[in-house]
């Protein structure tokens, strides 16, 4: 019986897995990741961020740890702790370029094997999620990351749109590619849902509003909420603030931590 258990190693300790996807680029899959690792910290848990957006690594920067350098120990790579607690800790390919301006000029099966050496040689140790940022689109990295990860029952994917009728069908397409990988779809997120005006908080639907939700209804998968563009969050994000600390006053913050909520509910629920 145990023979045809997967290998679990260096993801033997992480509870559950989550994959944030979409099939359009610039809808804010990394800024959703990052504010839900947040939020999952906020209620006590420890979290990882695989970046898997080879082309893309923003999640360094967001956290201001850019410059850190990734370490080997016995498992294989030590993942760089954003705080002293350890309770976020990263891996991207942004920390391992000699220059951070470099571009990854590579065809896909060296794209591939660095995504599988992610899912295997990371010692992430103890966590309750790793949160899984992906690149736009359904292709290569996709398939790579999926069928690495298959192993160990990810927990399913998190679809990011923004409110236009463009958007919302390219991640029509990412609910394709969820149904013929058997990814479960934890749910959508319509993220940039308004723009909250600095000075008298007043929410302005400067695209346009509801396209996340009536996505969900008609594909039959939850809807786990609008998160506002916050400007003051997206500035202390840009000036290189504290962002850790100030996420917690940012308008953005209740409905991200209500997502959070809802994805906590989730596993608190015995499987059927």
């Amino acid at each position: 019986l145990f023979s045809f258990l997967p290998e679990r190693g260096n993801l033997a300790g992480v509870r559950h897995i989550l994959l944030v996807l979409s099939g359009k680029g610039g809808v804010g899959k990394s800024t959703i990741s990052t504010e839900l690792a947040l939020s999952l910290r906020h209620s006590g848990k420890k979290v990882g961020i695989l970046d898997v957006d080879l082309c893309g690594p923003s999640i360094p920067r967001m956290f201001r740890v850019q410059d850190n350098d990734v370490h080997q120990c016995d498992s294989g790579w030590v993942p760089v702790f954003v705080d002293q607690d350890k309770s976020i800790s990263l891996m991207s390919i942004g920390f391992l370029l000699e220059k951070p301006d470099d571009a990854v000029v590579w065809r896909g099966p060296k794209k591939n094997a660095l995504i599988k050496q992610f899912v295997a040689d990371v010692a992430w140790g103890d966590l309750d999620f790793l949160i899984v940022d992906t690149p736009p689109g359904t292709s290569d990295e996709h398939i790579s990351t999926v069928e690495a990860l298959r192993p160990y029952k990810p927990l399913g994917a998190i679809l990011v749109t923004t409110p236009q009728a463009v958007a919302v069908g390219d991640v029509r397409r990412e609910l394709t590619f969820c149904k013929k990988t058997g990814l479960r779809v934890l749910g959508i997120v319509e993220n940039m849902s308004g723009f909250v005006c600095p000075h008298c908080s007043e929410c302005t639907n400067i695209f346009s509003k509801g396209g996340g939700e009536e996505l969900a209804k008609h594909a039959g998968v939850p809807f786990l909420g609008c998160v506002p563009l916050d400007p003051q969050l997206s500035q202390s994000l840009e000036e290189g603030r504290d962002f850790i600390r100030e996420f917690p006053k940012s308008t953005a913050f209740p409905a991200l931590a209500h997502i959070a909520q809802q994805i906590l509910d989730g596993t608190s629920q015995p499987s059927s």
